[in-house]
């Protein structure tokens, strides 16, 4: 019974399969709606690792659809995930009914969302005219020497038409067939008793239930056309697969809306299942408040090994965060945009306890110059400054930013950065790290000072203040430069220190 299944494509072998982010983002980009990450985000904060993460053990479906709720999606599921979480019984008998998706080996929302296909053309119908034509052209020649030409023309023909459409139905085929597991888990969730564990979970997919499971059959080929041997044959002279392809292609067409519905519906659920899978094995997980604040009690980031928790705390317009070289000032701020792209997105944190506003998260950590674009170190950072100006015109949005304005001199960076800084505060949340402490008082009546520092005991925790004692020039002689360079450095700063590290009385620099 079990290889007949499996013949029929009832029950498939559990396999993940790797897709490229192209197919795992299509379903989102289709769907459209306002995404709340750009590229330059996703990249930045790490999000195809962490969406890796999350969506172990899960098919395409459920990964298109985790992408878009971190893409765009505003989800308070948290509850909804611990439950599923915490249920056990439910847990197991939902991942057993969607074991099958994770054998599908190609994504259909391009299918599904995409422009709708055409109906079949007319002329289709024939098609079955044609195997029949030649076995009695054939019989005919037996008993009528010219029926051999007949034969030969329709044969010519019957190839013609298979050559012609071949890559077409062998695509179409792969696209059906991971449809078919798609509502054959439709079918199967739906049809749970409403006695048994994993009940309460599927009320939405049991009034569609049966059509899928019918959908699927009328979708599907013969189980006989299947068998080996037999599907060459029946393609090659029967033209199985082209007629498959045009009659099937008619009842997609039909049941395109509820399709539709039987993807939206699995793809959830199956990303609800991923979700209670994760935060089972998550160190610490978190339902987060809605605040206008970014309040994180021992924050950690999921993708970091033995991660050590931090507390951040961060009001009104934003935070300035300063902290000796290599102390983890850019993966604090990575932390903080992870947790809250997925407080948005999921309805959680990786905390004891939090508070955050659902807002669109947008990065500018990693500027880097471009040959391939023509661009510098200073140009591309210029370019994502003005990007991040845009957004901000468009609503309330937290702004990521590290080291900015880093590919210019010193008071020019600095002049710049507080500049636009200032501007970004006065639209959203900025949280910035930086070496130019200078910025600290510059932009005091925005950005409240945030330092990053090991404690007595050599742990690190976030403080409020500035960073007092730079560690820079200290580095080199750790790193083997020599006294007389490190004499001559500690000398120049001592120089400069006078003069820009800590400016007096530019409070009202911006302000005035």
């Amino acid at each position: 019974m079990k290889l007949l299944k499996l013949l029929m494509g009832y029950e498939a072998p559990a396999i993940d399969f790797p897709f490229p982010r192209t197919d795992v983002a299509m379903y989102g980009q289709l769907q459209g709606g306002a995404a709340h990450i750009d590229g330059q985000t996703w990249d930045e904060l790490q999000l195809d690792a962490y969406l890796e993460r999350v969506a172990q053990g899960c098919s395409i479906f459920g990964r298109q659809a985790l992408y878009r709720r971190l893409l765009g999606g505003q989800d308070a599921a948290y509850a909804r995930v611990r439950a599923l979480a915490d249920d056990g019984a439910a847990f197991d008998a939902l991942t057993d009914a969607c074991r099958g998706l994770r054998a599908v080996d190609t994504e259909v929302a391009q299918m599904l969302f995409g422009p709708e296909p055409a109906r079949s053309p007319r002329w289709s119908g024939a098609l079955a005219l044609l195997p029949v034509a030649l076995m009695l052209s054939v019989l005919l020649a037996f008993v009528w020497g010219p029926g051999w030409i007949a034969a030969l023309a329709l044969w010519v023909v019957l190839m013609g038409v298979q050559v012609a459409w071949y890559v077409r139905a062998q695509a179409w085929g792969r696209q059906v067939a991971a449809l078919q597991q798609l509502l054959r888990a439709h079918s199967m969730l739906g049809g749970l008793p409403a006695d048994s564990a994993g009940a309460p979970y599927v009320a939405a997919l049991r009034p569609g239930a049966r059509d899928a499971g019918r959908a699927s059959r009328v979708l599907g080929r013969s189980p006989l056309q299947m068998l080996p041997g037999v599907s060459e044959y029946s393609e090659w002279m029967l033209l199985a697969n082209i007629r498959h392809y045009f009659n099937s292609r008619n009842a997609f067409v039909d049941r395109l809306a509820a399709l539709r519905d039987s993807y939206r519906l699995v793809a959830e659920l199956e990303a609800d299942l991923a979700l209670a899978r994760h935060v089972r094995e998550a160190p610490v997980v978190c339902a987060v408040e809605v605040s206008d604040a970014v309040v994180l009690d021992s924050v950690v980031h999921p993708l970091v090994a033995d991660a050590h928790p931090l507390s951040v705390d961060v009001r009104g317009s934003g935070a300035f965060i300063s902290g000796q070289n290599g102390v983890g000032k850019s993966t604090l701020l990575r932390t903080v945009g992870l947790n809250l792209v997925a407080a948005r997105a999921f309805g959680f944190c990786y905390a004891q306890c939090a508070q955050a506003p659902l807002l669109p998260v947008y990065a500018s950590m990693q500027n880097e110059d471009s040959l391939a674009d023509g661009e510098s170190l200073y140009i591309s950072e210029l370019r994502r400054a003005r990007e991040l100006l845009a957004l901000a015109a468009q609503g309330r949005t937290v702004f990521l930013i590290d080291e900015i304005f880093r590919g210019t001199n010193h008071v020019e960076s600095v002049s710049a950065a507080a500049a636009v800084l200032d501007e970004l505060a006065r639209h959203g949340m900025v949280i910035v790290s930086s070496h130019n402490v200078v910025l600290a008082p510059l932009l005091a009546h925005a950005l409240s000072p945030l330092c990053v520092e090991p404690d007595a005991h050599g742990r690190l925790h976030v403080r409020s203040g500035v960073l007092a004692r730079t560690n820079g020039i200290a580095l080199l002689s750790q790193h083997g430069f020599g006294d007389a360079i490190d004499a001559r450095a500690h000398k120049v700063h001592a120089w400069l220190s006078s003069h820009l590290a800590h400016p007096q009385n530019c409070d009202g620099v911006l302000t005035s």
